[in-house]
């Protein structure tokens, strides 16, 4: 983020972080239509936008607009998570959806051209597969696109491919049995999976359980390479508490991410 602590007039080093037994709570009243409980949602939620534009923040974008889009996708992943019928953590839901609107929103302010005619017909898809996931709660695979639409299959493929962001390795280039084929994908990269950074963001979201004292001691010890001698003399306890309270963090990290 370029060293910003603060976009769109949010401080982002004062973002909430929502306990999941206080997530599910909220999401069950957000169902039951009170809007408190959606703002309370939202705002405790930020994090996991703001962790979702860092990707795009090499790019030259601006990332107060890429934060408000962001937003966008946040409050349609919270409107349309159903605890009951979901069995995810709402951030491995809501991710795709606030990268979709991301993505949406770099290909209209692309600086490549495409035909009217085929953005047309994207977009037209892009509403389809949306939803037939709303309908069906999963992605609908390519041939199911192209006969609800009464396309081709290699029709389909194009349009999505032509819209598809030509620089992102994250970027979707089509769906078939619900699994999305990215540009990363098709280029061979073992570190960065979307597997390893939900992990991470998992694991973020973890250490934000921890209490102050025993995330001072994770930082420390695993974020700036201290010894736990140096560690406690730091904080100020011995190293045994040192090493009796890493081995404590370190359990409720596994437990929380596993």
């Amino acid at each position: 983020m370029h060293g910003k602590v603060e976009i769109c007039g949010v401080n982002t080093a004062r973002l909430k972080v929502l306990k999941s037994s206080e997530m599910t709570e909220l999401l069950r009243r957000v169902k039951a239509g009170d809007q408190q409980a959606r703002e309370q949602m939202v705002e405790g939620n930020l994090r996991l936008v703001l962790s979702v534009i860092q990707r795009f923040s090499g790019r030259g974008e601006n990332m107060d607009d890429l934060f408000q889009v962001g937003c966008i996708g946040l409050l349609k992943a919270i409107d349309r998570f159903d605890c009951d019928q979901f069995e995810v953590k709402f951030s491995t839901y809501g991710v795709p959806l606030i990268l979709g609107e991301v993505r949406r929103f770099l290909r209209d302010s692309s600086s490549v051209r495409i035909s009217r005619s085929l953005r047309d017909t994207a977009y037209h898809i892009l509403q389809t597969k949306e939803q037939f996931a709303r309908d069906h709660q999963r992605e609908p695979t390519i041939d199911e696109i192209a006969r609800i639409m009464e396309l081709r299959r290699d029709e389909v493929v194009i349009a999505l491919e032509a819209i598809s962001d030509p620089v992102s390795l994250y970027e979707p280039v089509f769906s078939d049995s619900g699994d999305t084929v990215c540009v990363m994908d098709q280029v061979k990269d073992e570190k960065n999976t979307d597997e390893r950074w939900l992990t991470h963001l998992a694991l973020k979201d973890a250490i934000a359980r921890l209490n102050e004292r025993e995330r001072h001691i994770i930082q420390l010890r695993f974020f700036q390479g201290k010894t736990q001698m140096e560690v406690s003399q730091e904080v100020g306890i011995s190293q045994a508490q040192v090493s009796r309270l890493e081995k404590g963090a370190i359990q409720q990290l596994k437990k929380s991410i596993s």
